[in-house]
């Protein structure tokens, strides 16, 4: 979908804080972009994605978290997505479908296949013109941030889980290599951001 680009990475590897950084950036030159998140963005899907997150959870079934997911996006693309993508705007996501992908499908073993099928259903033709990944493993990740946060349900996962959805983004990025901008996340915040901005300017989306 045009105008619709999303942002992948391990966790703890900056997502928030390099959406957070090009959202200020887009403000100073006062494009009318419109920044969302995933699970979550909109109320309900904000609601659903406490139940996901929280770590009390940690009894939920795999295949229930993957049904959770498809169900946030669903009201997420119909509140926040569809809207601003009519109205002309670009739309810029942290996490989507991929995160599905390799969260569930890989990472949870529940297969690739069941998760793609799923999440058509969920999506539809709202797939990403183009996804940024921060590519960090999961190791220079949590080092970085001082180790998982205990309060998410997904960062509290053992660490063989993380290693598995690293590789499953590499698959998905070897497989579909011009859906995909990757950026080195091994540098300082500045150094990744100026990466992105690079990038989002080559594929059209910023002003030179």
């Amino acid at each position: 979908m045009r105008n619709f680009i999303t942002f992948e990475g391990c966790d703890g590897v900056g997502k928030t804080y390099q959406t957070r950084a090009l959202k200020e950036y887009c403000q100073q030159l006062g494009l009318d972009v419109v920044f969302t998140r995933e699970p979550g963005g909109s109320d309900i899907a904000e609601q659903i994605r406490k139940i996901i997150l929280d770590a009390n959870n940690s009894a939920m079934d795999d295949m229930c978290e993957a049904f959770l997911y498809a169900a946030a996006r669903i009201q997420h693309l119909k509140d926040i997505v569809k809207p601003a993508l009519s109205a002309g705007k670009v739309v810029f996501c942290d996490r989507f479908v991929h995160s599905s992908y390799v969260y569930q499908g890989l990472g949870r073993g529940l297969g690739l296949d069941n998760i793609v099928a799923l999440n058509d259903i969920a999506v539809g033709d709202y797939m990403p013109e183009f996804t940024v990944f921060l590519d960090l493993s999961p190791e220079q990740a949590f080092m970085r941030k001082g180790g998982a946060d205990k309060t998410d349900r997904l960062e509290s996962v053992d660490f063989s889980f993380h290693s598995k959805v690293y590789q499953g983004y590499k698959s998905l990025i070897q497989a579909n290599p011009d859906k995909f901008e990757v950026i080195d996340a091994s540098g300082t915040r500045e150094q990744t951001q100026a990466l992105i901005r690079q990038a989002l300017v080559r594929r059209g989306v910023l002003p030179c």
